[in-house]
């Protein structure tokens, strides 16, 4: 039988994590392993037919609250796409908008995943080499909560990827001037509600 992509490196990332929150206070360092197999379907996406079985399939842990389960389709489809556990984005989307789809914060992020857009309140953010949100999405883009799931676990995925991490990533991904204190949230709800 063969194996659904994304199974192999979910019990990776499972057992990482709890090494993670292990070791949190001791080192800050701690590094996820990812095999060249699995990084090589996160940069070239899933096949056909795999995508289309995670389509029919709810891989995010019963135990979420129904404001997350929800969306359970759209956050297997799109973490299974970019090799990351459905219920690590079950939590990210848990912490950043407890599952409102039209949450927006002071900062000026928009929908599930709480993702800055390139106008309103976050035009007028200016980074050396212009504004910082340019290339992002527009509000009204992401407060479709397909879209939203989609930009978002692709952005975390990028992030991943560049960190070597997911408390790294995580890290980046949260609001600035946080620290390791969001990243350790979020993966303190994985570990709570995940599998």
């Amino acid at each position: 039988m063969p194996i659904r992509p994304g199974f192999a490196i979910r019990g990776v990332f499972l057992a990482s994590v709890v090494l993670v929150l292990l070791t949190t206070f001791v080192t800050a360092n701690t590094t996820f392993a990812i095999s060249s197999k699995n990084a090589s379907t996160a940069n070239n996406g899933m096949d056909q037919d795999a995508e289309t079985r995670t389509q029919g399939e709810c891989q995010v842990s019963q135990a979420y609250p129904q404001k997350i389960l929800r969306w359970c389709h759209l956050i297997t489809r799109y973490a299974t796409k970019h090799d990351l556990p459905p219920d690590l984005i079950a939590a990210l989307i848990w912490q950043e908008s407890g599952g409102r789809p039209t949450a927006y914060s002071r900062s000026g992020a928009v929908g599930l995943m709480q993702i800055m857009p390139r106008d309103g309140i976050a035009a007028s953010f200016d980074c050396p080499n212009g504004p910082c949100f340019a290339k992002r999405p527009t509000r009204e883009e992401l407060r479709d909560p397909e879209f939203n799931i989609q930009f978002g676990t692709r952005m975390l995925a990028g992030l991943f990827k560049r960190q070597g991490n997911l408390r790294d990533a995580l890290k980046s991904y949260g609001p600035m001037d946080s620290g390791y204190y969001y990243a350790d949230k979020v993966l303190a709800i994985y570990e709570r509600y995940g599998n």
